[in-house]
C-alpha cells in the first residue's frame, strides 16, 4: 500500500524527466539566449510575435535579436520548470501536514524545495551571466539531482517491500561507487556540453586519427574563468576542447568497466532484473555517446544521450535504493525474529515454573 503523496511524487519524477529533457534540447539547440532576460523574454511573458512588441525588444536588447523560434524552446522549457516547481512546493506542504504519520518523509520533500528554488536561481544566472560554463554545468547538475531525488521520494512513498537476499558489503560498496562514478561522468557531459566540446573529436576510437592528441587540460579544465562576455559557441580553442571531450571518453570507459562488474555482482546477489535493467541503460547509452560522434552530433541523438544519461542516473539510484533496503529489511527481520524467540523463550521458563 503507498504511502500519500505517492503519486504526486510520481507525476514530480515524470515532469522532471521531461525537464530535463526540454532543458537538453534548449542548450543544444543553441537556444539557451533565446531569451536574453528573466524570466520574462525581451520583458514580456511570452516572446514577442508582434511587429510592435519585437520594435520594443530590439530598442530594449539591441544586442539581441528575437528569434522567435529559440525564444519558445527557451520559455516552454522555463514553463515547465515553474510547473514543477509548483508540484514539489505542493509535496513539501503535505509533507508538513503529514509529519506525524509514521514513515512519512519530510526531510527529503524540503530539501527538493531548497533545491528547486536554488535552481531557479542558477536558471536566472544561465541567462545573465551569457552561458559560463561553470553555471550552465551546475544548472544541469542541479536538474538531475532533482529528477534523482524525487525518484528517491517515489520509492520512498511507494512502500513496496524488497526480496530479502542479503546483498553483500561487497555489492553495496559496488553499488555505491557505480552512483559515484555516474555521477561524475555526468558532470564531464555538462561540462562537454557547455563548453562545445562534443565535436573536438570526430573519429572513433581515437581522435584526430591519434590516441593521445595535442590537449590543454590547464584551459580546458580552468574552473575559475572570467565572466563573460557571451560563452554561446563557446570561448575555448581546440586543443582545450580536445581535453575535455577525451577526459569524457576516458571517463565513460572506467564508468563501463565499473557497471559491467555491479552487473555481475547484482546477478551473483540473486538480482538478477536490476542486472538486466542496468546493462540495457548502459548499452544505450554507450551507443548513444559513439553515435553522437560518428555522426557529428545530431540534435536529437544528443537529446537521447542527455535522456540516456538520466535514466542510468535513476537506474543507480534504483539499485542502492534496493541493496540498501534489504538490508534494512533483513535487520528488521532478524530483530523480529530474535524478540519472538526471546519471548517463547521467556514464555517457556514461566510456564516450567
Amino acid at each position: 500500500m503507498t504511502k500519500p503523496g505517492y503519486r504526486i511524487a510520481l507525476f514530480a519524477t515524470l515532469l522532471a524527466m521531461l525537464v530535463v529533457m526540454l532543458g537538453a534540447y534548449t542548450r543544444l539547440s543553441h537556444a539557451g539566449l533565446g531569451c536574453p532576460d528573466w524570466p520574462g523574454c525581451y520583458g514580456f511573458i511570452g516572446v514577442p510575435m508582434s511587429e510592435h512588441k519585437q520594435g520594443l525588444a530590439e530598442v530594449r536588447f539591441p544586442e539581441a535579436p528575437v528569434e522567435v523560434a529559440k525564444g519558445w524552446y527557451e520559455m516552454i522549457h522555463r514553463y515547465f520548470a515553474g510547473s514543477l516547481g509548483l508540484v514539489i512546493l505542493a509535496l513539501a506542504v503535505q509533507a508538513l501536514r503529514q509529519r506525524g504519520v509514521p514513515g512519512q518523509p519530510l526531510k527529503l520533500p524540503l530539501l527538493l524545495l531548497g533545491l528547486v528554488i536554488l535552481q531557479a536561481a542558477f536558471g536566472m544566472w544561465t541567462v545573465t551571466l551569457k552561458l559560463w560554463p561553470q553555471v550552465v554545468t551546475a544548472h544541469l547538475l542541479g536538474g538531475f539531482a532533482t529528477l534523482s531525488l524525487l525518484f528517491l521520494l517515489t520509492l520512498r512513498l511507494s512502500d513496496s517491500a524488497p526480496v530479502l537476499s542479503k546483498p553483500s558489503r561487497r555489492l553495496r560498496n559496488l553499488a555505491a561507487a557505480g552512483l559515484a562514478l555516474v555521477i561524475a561522468q555526468i558532470a564531464l557531459g555538462g561540462w562537454v556540453s557547455s563548453n562545445y566540446a562534443a565535436v573536438a573529436c570526430v573519429d572513433l576510437p581515437t581522435c584526430h586519427g591519434q590516441w593521445w592528441p595535442e590537449m590543454d587540460f590547464a584551459n580546458g579544465f580552468h574552473l575559475s574563468q572570467h565572466i563573460g562576455p557571451n560563452y554561446l559557441g563557446g570561448q575555448l580553442d581546440s586543443e582545450a576542447r580536445t581535453a575535455i571531450h577525451m577526459t569524457h571518453r576516458l571517463g565513460a570507459v572506467l564508468v563501463t568497466a565499473l557497471l559491467l562488474l555491479l552487473a555481475w555482482q547484482l546477478r551473483r546477489g540473486g538480482l538478477p532484473r536490476l542486472a538486466a535493467l542496468l546493462l540495457l541503460a548502459l548499452a544505450t547509452q554507450v551507443g548513444l555517446g559513439m553515435s553522437n560522434v560518428i555522426f557529428h552530433l545530431p540534435l536529437l541523438v544528443a537529446v537521447a544521450h542527455n535522456l540516456g544519461g538520466a535514466v542510468l542516473l535513476l537506474t543507480m539510484v534504483l539499485i542502492n535504493y534496493r541493496v540498501r533496503a534489504e538490508v534494512a529489511v533483513t535487520a528488521k527481520a532478524a530483530h523480529q525474529q530474535t524478540g519472538e524467540t526471546t519471548t517463547r523463550t521467556d514464555f517457556a521458563a514461566l510456564s516450567s515454573k
